[in-house]
């Protein structure tokens, strides 16, 4: 879609199109464009454009009599080559930032106030998503020495996660000790799920269970379930700013807007429980409406 070579009088209309749908939600037709937004050519002319972009897959046609709305590929078009990059006001920005100053530096507060922050200068319904690393690729174990008897154990995915754990040893090793396991663990998990780890992790380490690093081996392989699954399977977003589409066109008739009441009354989908030392990578969801 990228590759989609359109006129400059293209462009223009399929933009318009574009906002008098979202702030409508109805079908848009030439008329409203010519009249509203002053494009500088006539309905006809507008109509034949928005023919073109029909087949070209960027707008639909709902009905015979109907105007037009913007398809998901036109959506696409639309982000990727006509949509500027807004800039946000200096009183958004300060906002933003008493918002975050008055949360703790607790994850689950601090996951909280971003969806806040995000449905407030959307003023659309933010979902910020933790994922599930059962499906994670691990990238590198690092291992840093933190006494004579303890470590931390930091896990990377590919996606940019990053999980962190302390072990207790039950002797003493050093950093040459700590850095030639490291290279070992890397060497026999990098590239794998975290599923084939906890399935296949003992057969791995068969070889190594005579070598001087042993003990050290074998606090690994009993952490595994600890340092390979995800404990937020089943409670893994925050959703906030639900009213916000009380003000969208799409749901002025109540009915429509039921579902979304559910979805955001589900408790399964608001609470976080986080466990120590996991840093999520913040996926954000940013849900407009405006082509349901």
């Amino acid at each position: 879609m990228n590759n989609l070579e359109l006129s400059e009088r293209a462009k223009s209309i399929l933009r318009y199109v574009i906002h008098q749908y979202i702030l409508t939600a109805n079908p848009v037709g030439s008329r409203k464009i010519s009249k509203k937004y002053d494009v500088g050519f006539s309905p006809a002319t507008i109509r034949n454009v928005m023919a073109d972009l029909e087949e070209s897959g960027l707008l639909g046609h709902p009905h015979t009599s109907a105007g037009r709305v913007p398809t998901d590929q036109g959506y696409r078009f639309y982000v990727d080559s006509l949509m500027g990059v807004p800039k946000l006001p200096i009183t958004e920005k300060r906002a933003a930032e008493t918002i975050l100053s008055s949360s703790s530096h607790d994850t689950n507060d601090l996951i909280k106030a971003t969806s806040t922050i995000l449905s407030n200068i959307t003023n659309q319904l933010a979902c910020i998503t933790y994922p599930q690393l059962s499906n994670s690729v691990l990238e590198k174990i690092q291992i840093i020495k933190l006494s004579s008897t303890k470590i931390l154990v930091v896990v990377t995915v590919l996606s940019g996660l990053v999980k962190t754990i302390t072990l207790e040893l039950r002797a003493n090793f050093g950093q040459s000790d700590l850095e030639n396991i490291q290279r070992i663990l890397n060497q026999r998990l990098s590239g794998l799920k975290f599923s084939e780890i906890r399935d296949t992790i003992i057969e791995r380490f068969q070889n190594i269970y005579a070598t001087q690093y042993k003990p050290i081996i074998r606090v690994f392989l009993d952490s595994a379930d600890k340092l390979f699954t995800d404990k937020t399977d089943n409670n893994k977003s925050v959703v906030t700013g639900t009213k916000n589409i009380l003000s969208h066109p799409e749901f002025e008739e109540h009915e429509k807007f039921q579902g979304i009441i559910e979805l955001d009354e589900d408790s399964s989908m608001v609470e976080i429980p986080i466990e120590e030392g996991y840093v999520p990578q913040v996926y954000v969801a940013l849900t407009s409406f405006t082509n349901r």
